[in-house]
């Protein structure tokens, strides 16, 4: 090493450092993702540049575009940051999709018989409590699998997920189908025992929920003895049983905390947004989370902006794709796009660095 080096390396902090290089990853990944995704716009015959400028308007520049992001972002902040937790401990929680849409079935069905039988502050507290409750039951059968007998929780967590899509189907066609309406939906929760909103705009309390569940868990995983145990067991379960570590109970303590905040997002996204849950419905947010979770390298701060540049894409993205005249496929092509260069801009810093 040179001492010019050396004396640079000296100056610069390494976390100074590490984090240009991650700003300079995510703009280079970026940056690649928008010029694939505008040649694939011009091969659909768009106006790429017309495209991504109503795109970000509507997104970040329009009060009701902006409105709509933290809205998105509230049940997206809460699923991803309990991905975090599973995968730090090593676990792959694939699971999502029935934790959510067993919470969401549930919470639509019981609130609108709770509504009016308590303050609406307990109310809001006791639905909230229950999405997270069966988010967590739901994953209880993958963790005890995987920590008494060491079954692959990929496969189980797929296996609950297949069932709990269809026992959410089967709660709303059937004990808490509505007797309003034709289509098979639960009652409608009103307005008035949903989770309030911040000053006067459609923004709910949720996100202020999410951001709060996702600025603990970061302050769990890194300054605690459990998140300390939970990062041990994701390294090398055999080192953590040999250091005297109760890896079974680590096990299901991190699924189930990981379905909690899954079902806890259910909760949000139903009492914040929707008020009610149609039959077959399933906003399916696992699979792009699965991505930011591993970009952010499990890292809650570093999610934070990866979670609302992906809110920004899809809900700008929906309504650039609509002034195109183009379907709404054309949305799920970009984030695809951008979560795969992103992932191809990052092992190539990586490479940069190593050499």
């Amino acid at each position: 090493m040179s001492a010019a080096t050396a004396t640079k390396a000296a100056v610069q902090p390494p976390a100074v450092d590490g984090a240009r290089r991650g700003v300079a990853r995510a703009v280079a990944g970026v940056a690649l993702a928008l010029g694939v995704g505008g040649l694939l716009l011009l091969v659909l015959g768009a106006d790429p540049l017309a495209f991504y400028v109503q795109v970000f308007d509507r997104g970040l520049f329009t009060w009701s575009g902006l409105q709509d992001v933290v809205v998105r972002m509230a049940p997206l902040l809460l699923i991803a940051s309990g991905l975090v937790v599973a995968f730090r401990a090593g676990l792959w929680n694939i699971g999502g999709d029935g934790q959510f849409l067993v919470a969401a079935a549930l919470v639509a069905g019981v609130a609108p018989s709770l509504a009016g039988t308590m303050p609406r502050a307990l109310y809001l507290v006791v639905l909230l409590v229950l999405a997270a409750a069966a988010g967590a039951v739901w994953a209880l059968v993958p963790a005890l699998l995987k920590a008494r007998y060491a079954l692959n929780e990929v496969v189980t967590s797929l296996m609950m997920a297949f069932v709990g899509i269809n026992f959410a189907n089967l709660l709303v066609k059937g004990p808490f189908r509505s007797a309003k309406t034709l289509v098979p939906q639960t009652d409608v929760v009103g307005l008035d025992w949903m989770l309030p909103r911040l000053f006067g705009s459609r923004v709910h309390a949720g996100f202020v929920l999410a951001v709060l569940c996702a600025a603990l868990v970061g302050v769990v995983l890194r300054e605690t003895s459990f998140g300390l145990r939970l990062r041990v067991l994701g390294e090398s379960p055999r080192a953590a049983a040999h250091a005297g570590l109760a890896t079974g109970r680590l096990v299901v303590a991190a699924f189930m905390l990981s379905g909690a905040l899954i079902g806890l997002g259910a909760g949000v996204e139903v009492l914040g947004v929707w008020g009610y849950v149609r039959a077959d419905w399933n906003p399916a947010f696992g699979l792009p989370l699965f991505a930011l979770v591993f970009l952010s390298r499990l890292r809650v701060a570093a999610l934070v902006p990866l979670v609302a540049f992906y809110a920004v894409l899809s809900m700008g993205g929906h309504y650039a794709a609509r002034r195109a005249g183009l379907p709404d496929d054309v949305v799920l092509m970009l984030v695809g796009v951008v979560l795969v260069t992103l992932t191809i801009a990052g092992v190539s810093f990586r490479g940069g660095v190593r050499s």
